[in-house]
């Protein structure tokens, strides 16, 4: 009944959903990719009952940093039918708390609670309950006033998708309002969001667990992490894409593949990372500290330059690579009436607008996940 996760770990207290295997898990470099990747966007229950009472017993994990406002409880999403039909929290669990400054963490313990949902109808439909994509999960029991089976098959295409906090959620509302998940629901297609705040690096593991992922579509949203965390040069850059793109070709090697190159961020347009807090103004944000003359550093327009370049030489060889550039999904326009309110990440209604870009774009008639005739 578990969606949109490669792992499940069984623990004392029941299972923990992972977005990246246990081979890969093994080869994290820090505890914030284990924190992330844990965390379950696009991860969700989905089982079909006349169930008129749904009770999800958890114990969350919940993420703070030092010195911005203590972000509000995850929302668990439910669906029935493909509708959004309730919503609600689970207060306490644990808490990890995060020097931004030095990236140390020290956690918490808390208790355990209860996500409900009542008052469903009493006939055959399908459900989903989608998990906070911020929080990591720890599922414990799952109690109904019917019984459950899994949810049928429908026949969707399976969309694994990977790219940076943005992918992940960010400061999206909600599970379903992340714009993966409203591109997803627009696309008809299943998701499988490896969205992993901070971390879309290029990482081999990741690139070996998108190879042996079964999937119909798969997009990459490369580039803001690398700039951020002034973690590349220019010389290494192109060298990794096309290893990353080698290695997912492994697996899929006629499977459409697009490239996003990333959104508009006018922070980092022209000026390389890394990236540092900004505690001036009454909420979080962010400035790049980098020097805008070096450059052998990254930058957003050189990272678009050079996506372009790779994929169209590697197109000549591969019709199923495609390209897209991401300021068609957020650009100047969009940045004038939704600007992002961190100067980095955007709010609920920027993954809407997101959302409703690449679902035209390339879930549509013309996009090269548009679904072919036959």
């Amino acid at each position: 009944m578990l969606r949109g996760a490669l792992d499940v770990e069984r623990t004392a207290r029941g299972v923990l959903p992972h977005r990246l295997p246990a081979r890969a898990r093994k080869q994290f470099p820090d505890g914030n990719l284990a924190m992330v990747e844990a965390q379950p966007s696009g991860v969700r229950l989905a089982f079909r009952t006349r169930a008129t009472a749904v009770e999800l017993d958890v114990l969350p994990t919940k993420t703070v940093y030092q010195g911005a406002p203590t972000p509000p409880d995850g929302v668990y999403d439910l669906l029935v039918d493909g509708r959004l039909t309730g919503q609600c929290s689970v207060a306490g669990g644990n808490v990890n708390v995060v020097d931004m400054v030095t990236q140390s963490m020290v956690t918490r313990p808390g208790p355990a609670g209860t996500a409900r949902f009542t008052g469903l109808s009493a006939d055959e439909k399908d459900v989903e309950i989608w998990l906070p994509h911020r929080e990591v999960v720890e599922l414990i029991a799952l109690r109904t006033d019917a019984p459950v089976e899994a949810a049928p098959d429908h026949g969707r295409r399976a969309w694994l998708h990977h790219g940076s906090s943005i992918s992940h959620g960010s400061n999206a509302d909600s599970p379903t309002s992340t714009w993966p998940a409203l591109a997803a629901a627009r696309g008809g297609v299943e998701l499988i969001n490896l969205g992993l705040g901070g971390n879309a690096l290029l990482d081999p593991f990741v690139a070996r667990a998108m190879r042996d992922t079964p999937a119909d579509l798969i997009s990459l949203k490369i580039g803001i992490n690398l700039v951020n965390m002034d973690l590349m040069r220019v010389r290494g850059f192109a060298p990794a894409v096309h290893g990353f793109l080698d290695t997912i070709r492994e697996g899929h090697p006629t499977t459409p593949l697009l490239v996003v190159s990333p959104i508009l961020c006018p922070i980092q347009e022209d000026t390389p990372g890394p990236l540092a807090p900004d505690f001036s103004a009454s909420n979080l944000s962010f400035r790049a500290v980098g020097d805008p003359s070096d450059r052998s550093r990254l930058t957003l327009t050189i990272i678009r330059n050079e996506l372009a370049r790779i994929t169209a030489q590697r197109a000549a060889d591969d019709p199923n690579l495609h390209y897209l550039d991401g300021r068609s999904l957020y650009g100047e326009q969009d940045f004038a009436e939704l600007p992002l309110p961190d100067r980095l990440h955007p709010d609920s209604a920027g993954h809407r607008r997101i959302g409703e870009h690449f679902a035209e774009q390339v879930f549509g008639e013309s996009g090269p996940f548009a679904v072919k005739g036959d």
